[in-house]
């Protein structure tokens, strides 16, 4: 199961690495132009970093009874014992989850090829996720849902790149557009890392400007992690408790400087090596972590990737990718919907992302 899970998978890699062709290490877009162009873009359109969508402010304790009822609720009948997770601390006010269930569309907003936040125009996309959200709503109508979107703002590349890192950092310009688009659709952002030869103690400061802003949140893609040295694309690649725990706790003194709800963390995960010494994986009040099950594939595959990399290995809140394209390229042919995803998933999922 587990290395037909990784053949499934690993195609996300050639997807993820099709930026090549509109940023390579020159900086140049699918149309030709430069990193610079695409900043001129935004500017042009008026576009301006969304500060606004929640106002720093203090934030009353979360109704623990209500908190403790949803995760027993989203437990969905666990009979492991695993779910809810024993001895989690409460979250700090403001708090997403377990309240509400993330709803993200991701992707490059300049690349067609990585996913559906930059495959359709930016009004078409925004509809759509409308439609998602409303599909989720109806599907439990328990669960409030939040839009999102998941915007990968260093993408790991086929070139080495003048430091030889093999990953392209996106322009800041290209994040400002995605906050105009998120204030549009009431959306919360997250802020993806594909660190290939780089490593995240040296990416995730660079966004602290933006993580500062309350609407804004962070994912972690250990697929794309090569620690070894080997190039993004030739394996799959991973991360330890103590990378996770430097994200969390780094995001943790944002939220304590700057007087902010909790911030969400997001971290990819499709086989069991990608993310290591689960066990040990710091849970604080300021961050609430998401282990995100990313593989794609027909529904019983990703069953059992959720199963035995998500289920059996519990760290906090869970989350379920759907693939619009690479779910349906075998047999049945078919994308799971949100009564399918409810109906198969212990617990339930409470982050949500198409890809």
């Amino acid at each position: 199961m587990k290395f037909k899970n990784v053949l499934f998978t690993g195609l996300a890699l050639t997807l993820s690495l099709a930026i090549l062709s509109s940023c390579g290490n020159s900086g140049t877009d699918k149309k030709g132009g430069t990193a610079s162009d695409t900043s001129k873009k935004a500017k042009a359109a008026g576009d301006s970093p969304d500060t606004l969508s929640v106002v720093k402010s203090s934030y009353p304790p979360i109704d623990k009874a209500k908190y403790d009822s949803l995760l027993k609720f989203n437990a969905h009948n666990d009979t492991s014992g695993r779910w809810p997770v024993k001895g989690t601390p409460y979250p700090l006010g403001g708090a997403i989850l377990p309240f509400k269930r993330i709803v993200a569309f991701y992707g490059n907003l300049y690349s067609k090829k990585m996913g559906i936040l930059g495959e359709l125009p930016p009004n078409e996309m925004l509809a759509k996720l409308k439609g998602e959200v409303k599909a989720w709503e109806k599907a439990d109508p328990k669960t409030p849902v939040q839009p999102a979107l998941h915007y990968i703002a260093v993408v790991a590349q086929g070139d080495g790149g003048k430091d030889g890192k093999y990953r392209y950092r996106m322009p800041f310009k290209q994040i400002d557009s995605v906050l105009v688009l998120a204030k549009k659709a009431h959306a919360i952002v997250f802020l993806d890392v594909q660190v290939a030869l780089s490593n995240i103690r040296a990416e995730l400061p660079l966004f602290e400007q933006y993580l500062k802003m309350p609407q804004v949140h962070f994912g972690m893609d250990p697929e794309f992690s090569m620690k070894d040295g080997t190039k993004p694309g030739k394996k799959i690649g991973t991360y330890d408790a103590d990378d996770i725990n430097y994200v969390s706790g780094y995001l943790a003194n944002i939220v304590k400087k700057n007087g902010l709800p909790p911030k969400i963390l997001i971290v990819h995960r499709f086989t069991r090596k990608m993310v290591t010494n689960y066990k040990n994986i710091k849970l604080r009040p300021e961050v609430q972590v998401v282990m995100d099950m990313d593989g794609w594939g027909e529904p019983d595959l990703k069953t059992g990737t959720y199963r035995y990399f998500i289920n059996q290995e519990p760290v906090q809140f869970t989350g379920f990718k759907l693939f619009y394209k690479n779910d349906i390229k075998k047999a049945p042919h078919h994308m799971l919907t949100p009564q399918e995803v409810l109906s198969r998933y212990s617990p339930y999922p409470l982050y949500i992302q198409y890809q």
